[in-house]
């Protein structure tokens, strides 16, 4: 398939007026009233992405432990000692594990049932709200879903298709610092594939495969931060290619994991 053309001007507002999230709220409404509450976000456009931060959806869908309720194990007891870390949150984050990477240096590297390869398995205790210190958010059980039905409303209220991307911030090997990627898609492809296709200079490509979705989810954030209360933020000018896509799709099989 064809590659998109990149855009020459882009364009990223954070919405306002976003309140505290707690369990049980209609994130996609909230979402909404945002969008036409903040100057220039509306009317919506065909070349608009949504980005919204993992921790409000998994607040609103619940997916938030209380630490006073965990018994951590002697194994967590001892990394957290030896690190200085929550004994707490280690448990979780271990109980969460698809597997175990890795534990040293104060981080526990994990496969999370989704199939993400991360630090405290997405497990996070900031920016949780007024119960700071005793609540951490889990990872969403199925992003897709979740960007599915923000997607749905906002289409139902603007008529415009606007594909929601769920982002969290990540690690990555061998560089100091997190970005935003995506955990969570819908709407559009997250990848796109340029094996096949010539470059600038006329040589054929075999291997780039550009991360549309992470690049986006990583704009976004730039207006987000991580204490300005803005959890959501329209890419305006964007290109991309429509479609169902899945998260899944970035994914690298085991057989391709040189690191396993």
């Amino acid at each position: 398939m064809p590659s998109v053309a990149e855009p020459a001007h882009l364009e990223v507002i954070a919405l306002e007026g976003i309140p505290e999230i707690k369990p049980g709220d209609d994130l996609a409404e909230i979402v909404l009233d945002a969008l036409r509450a903040t100057p220039n976000a509306l009317p919506a456009r065909d070349d608009d992405v949504l980005v919204v931060t993992q921790k409000v959806v998994s607040k609103a869908e619940g997916a938030i432990a209380d630490l006073t309720t965990v018994e951590p194990r002697p194994e967590a007891v001892a990394f957290a000692k030896r690190w200085d870390r929550d004994a707490r949150q280690v448990e979780l984050v271990l109980r969460h594990a698809k597997r175990v990477v890795r534990m040293d240096n104060g981080v526990v590297i994990t496969e999370t049932a989704h199939g993400f390869v991360c630090a405290n398995g997405g497990i996070d205790a900031s920016n949780v709200g007024p119960d700071s210190g005793s609540i951490v958010t889990l990872l969403p059980a199925d992003p897709d879903a979740s960007a599915a039905r923000i997607r749905a409303v906002v289409r139902e209220a603007t008529g415009i298709d606007v594909p929601v991307i769920v982002s969290d911030s990540f690690g990555r090997p061998w560089r100091f610092g997190i970005v935003d990627v995506a955990i969570g898609v819908s709407g559009l492809v997250p990848l796109d594939d340029l094996r096949g296709t010539p470059d600038h200079d006329g040589r054929v490509m075999k291997s780039t495969v550009r991360a549309v979705a992470d690049e986006l989810a990583s704009a976004a954030e730039l207006t987000l931060g991580k204490h300005s209360a803005r959890p959501v933020a329209v890419v305006r000018g964007a290109a991309f290619r429509r479609g169902e896509g899945s998260i899944k799709e970035v994914l690298m099989p085991a057989s391709w994991d040189l690191f396993r």
